[in-house]
């Protein structure tokens, strides 16, 4: 593959995470690049790998997943090559980001993780962000590692009931 192809592809990745004001995991990046087939898998893996060695993307891991975040080296480069990126091909990551704007950001903006306490028990760390502001963020202790994962799992699909109930609570009326 050619040196030109592979940087066409670095730099579609810096422009989807400059569009965007959270991190990108790398199933999110991959449905649009694999779906749109402009590469295959192994590929892409190397063109993310190729843009941490140079410090153009840098990434935060949670809960085995990992989250990629452009760099202030990655916003310079793609403000000095970012024409080599076509117009359509813009189009088409913006389309895909619009698209499933709100899936994107739920998924990375909903993040759920747990650590052993001292006291032997476990501590789960749930939040919720919307770009750089925490919106809802708790901590609570658990007996066992088997509550911790599940509370984890389950986060996701109840973190917002679970904010829209303590706004109810805490607002209401004595």
């Amino acid at each position: 593959m050619s040196t030109e192809v592979l940087t066409l592809y670095k730099l579609m990745v810096l422009y989807m995470l400059s569009k965007v004001n959270f991190p990108l995991t790398n199933a999110q990046i991959s449905n649009f690049i694999l779906g749109k087939e402009y590469t295959n898998y192994f590929t892409l893996q190397r063109i993310l790998s190729e843009l941490l060695d140079v410090a153009l993307i840098s990434t935060k891991t949670i809960r085995h997943t990992t989250y990629y975040l452009m760099t202030s080296q990655g916003e310079e480069t793609l403000r000095f090559f970012g024409n080599k990126v076509s117009d359509l091909i813009k189009e088409e990551i913006d389309a895909y980001l619009i698209e499933n704007k709100y899936e994107l950001r739920n998924e990375v903006g909903t993040i759920a993780d747990y650590y052993k306490s001292t006291n032997k028990d476990y501590i789960v760390h749930c939040q919720v962000k919307e770009g750089s502001s925490t919106l809802i963020e708790l901590n609570i202790a658990v007996p066992t590692e088997e509550y911790a994962e599940r509370m984890c799992f389950n986060w996701r699909d109840n973190s917002q009931d679970i904010y829209s109930y303590i706004m109810t609570a805490l607002n209401h009326k004595a």
